[in-house]
């Protein structure tokens, strides 16, 4: 559905004016051009690949070489919507070498002065970079479309330019450059902004705002998707106010604003030119009045799309309209209505000659086969759907169907061979990290939903697993750390993780033996623990408790911890929590003589500090320093010595008039005990500590602290995961570039970023992936934060007595943090739970 494409749409590459002599041996080609044309925009993608080929057939025998290019790259952007990757690779590459292009040397290997000839090799590497980007290169993508840019600018042609940024920003994004990414669509929605309004501002307009969209920054999305809407409005574009619509709807779905999506959605439908556009914006309303189980609205759209959905012409846009609508009903509509719907497009899938389709429809109608219980049929029709996905390199639905199988298998019993299953499913989603995250497709990518139930129903399978060496605990604890990595792919919406780390076991075995590692796994029925003792194997212990037991205790306990009053429930409900994670290990834990314990704690236990946990006498704290990390590796340790103790300090005590957070009069105070514990700081305090100032501090001097006395939230969405500045908020998204902006003068990264004053968002249950985020962009060896808003005269307490644990030399970070909540668990003002135990330490505990 081409509304889903998020790489700027190309039209057909224009072929070159015919000589006069070559009219008549050419008219036959240009017609076939034009018809297929037609029948691609139509959605016939089959039917225009045959007028297509035909095309190229007839100006080969003409020895037509630059119209012959051209119907090739027509041709390749047909085997891409079709999802034939191969060869539109193969067709594209054909186009590039009759143009002459070297494609390893990027430049033409003959003089080309012929403008037409230019403007076609220009759309040829427009047409190449999308289908580097939809197979997971976006590197490539970027040096294609900048060699596009290069050929629009020579010809002067400004549309051409607009359109190879808007997808180099997109590639840039997806590469990781979100700062670069976001600076080119600024660039380019000023560029607009001066030209006069037209048919093509509107589609670049709306080409901006999904990408903005994409990008996570919803606010200028929605602004530019509205003036599209507007102007297309005004220019009477009936079918650009409707896809205007629809994209504006994606965006408010995007920001959780469904009310307003949803009218979005019925407008696009409103104003939808034909019944193709206008059921697909309806079937989106459809799965969002679903996902907010608005089930008897939902119900009485079905009746109204079921009868356009008969009336469709048969093309590959109908096609896919059908097999969404019975995946979109499939919790709210018959099991039977449904199998009949996709039993016919299994046969529509298969007139058209559209194997992504058939394997789509295939493995859907598996899927209900599998609810009503039907096993051996649903097997082989997910089978047969797998074959069809694995022949044309569709992993993006592949992985689907190999999980299915797993769950059909395990539920036969074959438990070896439903793993079997479940490993190439998630073999499958690695070597998509990138592609998930670059492209939203017809299959829309729903992280909760179909990616992180692979990862914890594997790990259940894992641990049955019976015999010698069973369960491979190695092999259960990586699985979930890569469950932690593709969890903060989705919070970026770019795969973050490429520094260079080192294997916690190693750091345990060979330099820190004083140091156990527990890794709980939250799984459906069962919480399990394995811990990591210095040169020791794997321990394993389970208990026989649900998923919802463990929310609901540790979602009582996050809410009561931060009431000074409920002191004897935190006790009780950390208690509870500690006989489920600690006790079944505490004799292990003491006979091995380990002072330092460092979580990776699993999905909702991120919520809430370790040290918190209760033995009924006892916090954990007060027998063991605590430290959390975001996987089983981290940035090769190191401890913080006295000779490099110097930092860059910042905060605001006064708030921006355009902010909404209380004052921080403390901060000063905070500050100012940093320096006179013998750290050396440059401090920026209030209208100094804008972002500007601090990127630029942070290039004249290789600062090994960072400290921020400022308001910050952790969101489990990047676009609401920020530090205040005093001209702005600075989102996760701009730490990297901001904190590793410092060139040749640093080539370590920073030892301890400080964060005293941040909070998780209320009643966010994935907050803390916020915390992660911060953490890994800055790419800081270890970063202190707070889980909660806490007094402002505590928070000065505890930074002055981590300091000067700190400045002796004589303790790890883990030991600082130790003693400072213990000096506030025994004092008279901060012994509350609400005001010691918020502070979590993440990364290197040295």
């Amino acid at each position: 559905m081409s509304f889903y494409l998020t790489y700027l749409p190309i039209t057909f590459a224009n072929e070159p004016v015919a000589n006069i002599s070559t009219v008549q041996s050419a008219t036959n080609a240009e017609k076939l051009i034009e018809e297929g044309e037609q029948l691609y925009k139509s959605g016939n993608f089959s039917q225009a690949a045959i007028a297509l080929q035909q095309a190229v057939r007839a100006y080969e025998l003409q020895k037509d070489n630059i119209r012959q290019a051209a119907a090739l790259s027509n041709l390749a952007l047909v085997y891409q919507q079709l999802g034939s990757l191969r060869e539109a690779e193969n067709t594209i590459n054909a186009s590039l070498n009759l143009l002459g292009w070297d494609a390893k040397e990027q430049k033409l290997t003959v003089d080309r002065q012929n403008s037409e000839a230019l403007a076609i090799l220009a759309q040829t590497l427009e047409i190449q970079a999308g289908l580097q980007l939809s197979v997971g290169q976006p590197e490539v993508s970027l040096t294609t479309s900048q060699q596009a840019e290069k050929l629009w600018q020579q010809l002067g042609n400004a549309e051409g330019v607009t359109h190879s940024q808007i997808n180099q920003a997109q590639a840039l994004r997806i590469s990781g450059f979100y700062r670069r990414a976001l600076d080119i669509l600024q660039t380019v929605n000023k560029q607009l902004q001066t030209q006069p309004d037209s048919a093509m501002k509107v589609a670049a307009l709306r080409s901006l705002g999904n990408a903005l969209q994409l990008a996570g920054d919803f606010e200028r999305s929605q602004q530019v998707l509205q003036q599209s809407i507007d102007i297309a409005q005004n220019l009477k574009l009936t079918e650009d106010v409707s896809i205007g619509e629809f994209s504006l709807g994606n965006t408010k779905r995007a920001k959780g604003e469904f009310p307003s999506a949803i009218a979005h959605y019925q407008k696009a439908a409103e104003f939808a030119p034909n019944s193709s556009t206008k059921i697909q914006a309806q079937i989106n309303q459809l799965s969002l009045l679903v996902e907010t189980e608005k089930t008897a609205d939902a119900k009485a759209l079905v009746p109204i799309i079921e009868s356009q959905l008969a009336n469709l012409p048969l093309n590959h846009s109908s096609l896919y309209a059908s097999i969404n609508f019975a995946r979109t009903i499939n919790n709210i509509s018959d099991n039977k209505d449904i199998a009949q719907i996709l039993a016919r497009t299994v046969q529509q899938a298969q007139s058209l000659a559209d194997k992504r389709g058939e394997s789509y429809a295939l493995g859907s109608l598996g899927e209900v086969y599998e609810q009503t219980q039907q096993l051996d049929a649903a097997q082989k029709l997910t089978e047969k759907a797998l074959l069809i996905a694995q022949e044309i390199d569709a992993s993006d639905i592949a992985y689907l169907w190999q999980w299915q199988l797993g769950r059909l298998l395990k539920t036969k019993g074959n438990i070896k061979s439903a793993i079997i299953s479940y490993d190439a499913a998630v073999s499958t989603l690695q070597s998509l990290r990138s592609d998930l995250v670059a492209v939203n497709r017809d299959v829309q990518f729903n992280f909760r939903d179909r990616v992180e139930p692979i990862y914890r129903q594997s790990v259940e399978l894992l641990l049955q697993e019976k015999g010698q060496g069973k369960p491979d605990l190695d092999k259960v604890r990586k699985r979930i750390e890569t469950l932690q990595i593709a969890e903060l792919d989705n919070f970026f919406r770019e795969a973050c993780l490429n520094n260079q780390f080192v294997v916690l076991d190693k750091v345990v075995d060979k330099d820190n033996p004083n140091t156990a590692i527990f890794y709980p796994i939250i799984l459906e029925n069962q919480l399990a623990v394995i811990l990591k003792l210095p040169n020791r194997p794997l321990i394993y212990k389970n208990n026989t408790v649900s998923r919802k037991q463990v929310e609901q205790v540790v979602m009582q306990l996050r809410k009561d911890i931060v009431q000074p009053e409920k002191t004897k429930n935190v006790k009780q409900l950390s208690e509870q929590l500690y006989n489920w994670l600690i006790q079944p290990v505490a004799d292990d834990l003491k006979a091995s003589s380990v002072n330092t314990l460092v979580f990776i704690p699993d999905g909702i236990l991120r919520n809430i500090p370790m040290s918190i946990l209760y033995d009924g006498k006892e916090y954990l704290i007060q027998k063991y320093a605590v430290a959390l990390s975001p996987g089983l590796q981290l940035f090769t340790p190191q401890a913080l010595t006295k000779a490099n103790f110097n930092a860059l300090t910042g905060g605001l005590s006064q708030i921006p008039q355009h902010e909404n957070f209380a004052p921080l009069p403390y901060v000063k105070n905070e500050l100012n005990e940093i320096q006179e514990l013998g750290v050396k700081t440059t401090t920026l305090l209030d209208d100094k500590f804008r972002s500007t100032i601090l990127e630029k501090t942070i290039n004249q001097q290789p600062y090994r602290i960072i400290h921020l006395a400022t308001h910050g939230k952790f969101s489990s969405k990047a676009t609401d995961t920020f530090i205040l500045a005093y001209d702005k908020r600075i989102y996760v998204g701009e730490l990297d570039t901001l904190l590793k902006s410092r060139g040749e003068k640093r080539s370590e990264p920073v030892e301890l970023l400080v964060l005293s004053a941040c909070e998780t968002a209320a009643g966010d249950n994935r907050a803390t992936l916020g915390l992660a985020g911060v953490a890994i962009k800055a790419g800081a060896r270890s970063t202190l934060a707070s889980l909660w808003n806490i007094n402002d005269d505590s928070t000065a307490f505890f930074i002055s007595e981590f300091y000067s644990q700190l400045t002796s030399g004589k303790t790890t970070k883990s030991e600082a943090l130790r003693q400072a909540q213990i000096k506030m668990l025994k004092s008279d003002n901060y012994s509350r739970p609400s005001q010691w135990a918020p502070y979590v330490l993440v990364g290197n505990w040295l």
